[in-house]
């Protein structure tokens, strides 16, 4: 079974630097695709960037040139280093994934993961 625990949000002011980490257990992550959303009180959850281990990676425009999405197999977790952040990056940021024979990546929908965490807080003034 796929486990997903993300960890390294907090609050930072505005032009700093985050670094989420996304710890997986019950699957090697080189066969996962593994993306990164986020979702704003009040707003609907959006995706922040689909990654493919083997070929290009997927950034929604507004995080381009400022996040990147990277895989550490040897640690089977997956890192969103987030760079130049606004007030407007706050949000719940959340991990998913997905079994890579089952699809291919990079995924950018929601309804392609099969596989979430529980979040982690991201809080930019």
């Amino acid at each position: 079974h796929v486990q997903l625990v993300e960890s390294g949000g907090g609050s930072v002011q505005a032009g700093g630097s985050l670094r989420l980490s996304c710890e997986v257990s019950g699957y090697p992550v080189s066969g996962l695709c593994m993306g990164w959303f986020r979702q704003a009180p009040g707003k609907e959850r959006e995706g922040v960037t689909g990654l493919a281990p083997y070929g290009s990676t997927y950034y929604a425009d507004s995080v381009k040139g400022r996040f990147t999405g990277s895989n550490d197999n040897a640690r089977n977790t997956v890192y969103l280093q987030m760079n130049s952040l606004k007030p407007e990056d706050s949000a719940m940021y959340y991990c998913a994934a997905k079994k890579r024979y089952l699809g291919t990546c990079p995924m950018r929908q929601q309804n392609d993961y099969d596989y979430w965490g529980q979040g982690t807080q991201v809080t930019v003034s």
